[in-house]
């Protein structure tokens, strides 16, 4: 099971954060949220070397995308708006990439906002231009409300694309998230937290993830 600490923005935190040596760490490039890393964002790539790096996008344009891509060095495209199978289908197109200078190796996955009512069937049309794809709690923000969604929503996916569990997950709950997707044998890469492991909004906890880490 891999782990990705997301919202991340603050130079010493960051460096924190890469101590505990997560699989990704995510940086977000949607200008609403409260963990937007802001125009002027340079962080100190060879301390990150060897960690995924993760920009998520909300309905931004490709070139946008691309441009923070390349910028950035981003290793995975996450996008966490209302993106369309088509868009998801452009941003892996070798074709587009070519273009703009994007590296092979740069994964996408797609988000979703999950509740009691979400249609799994939606997902058909996404399976082939996704590596992975996110589920997160359907709430008023694109991600990072902190609030659970019921798991067992989550027996009717197919497992056809590995997952990354996101929604709220903390200290009080991860153990039992992790003996659910034990018992479904649910294709999860890998677990995302956020705002339950935060002092402020951008800036972590690192008490509260290095207890995450024993579980992780």
């Amino acid at each position: 099971m891999k782990l990705k600490i997301c919202g991340m923005r603050e130079s010493k935190n960051i460096a924190e954060v890469l101590e505990l040596c997560p699989d990704y760490i995510g940086f977000i490039f949607y200008e609403k949220s409260k963990r937007y890393v802001g125009d002027t964002f340079q962080p100190d790539w060879q301390a990150v070397k060897g960690v995924q790096r993760v920009g998520v996008f909300v309905n931004h344009s490709l070139d946008f995308i691309f441009s923070q891509v390349v910028r950035y060095q981003l290793d995975m495209i996450q996008l966490h708006g209302d993106e369309s199978a088509e868009f998801c289908a452009a941003v892996k197109s070798p074709i587009h990439r070519g273009a703009r200078d994007i590296p092979k190796h740069v994964q996408t996955v797609k988000a979703f906002s999950v509740d009691e009512n979400f249609d799994f069937q939606i997902l058909e049309d996404y399976k082939p231009h996704c590596d992975f794809f996110l589920f997160d709690t359907k709430g008023k923000d694109y991600g990072g409300n902190g609030i659970t969604f019921d798991w067992n929503i989550l027996k009717q996916y197919d497992n056809t694309v590995p997952l990354l569990m996101s929604g709220g997950i903390s200290l009080e709950n991860v153990e039992e998230l992790l003996q659910f997707i034990q018992e479904t044998q649910l294709n999860v890469h890998a677990i995302d937290v956020n705002s339950r492991f935060e002092i402020e909004p951008g800036f972590k906890d690192i008490d509260k993830l290095k207890k995450l880490r024993n579980y992780i």
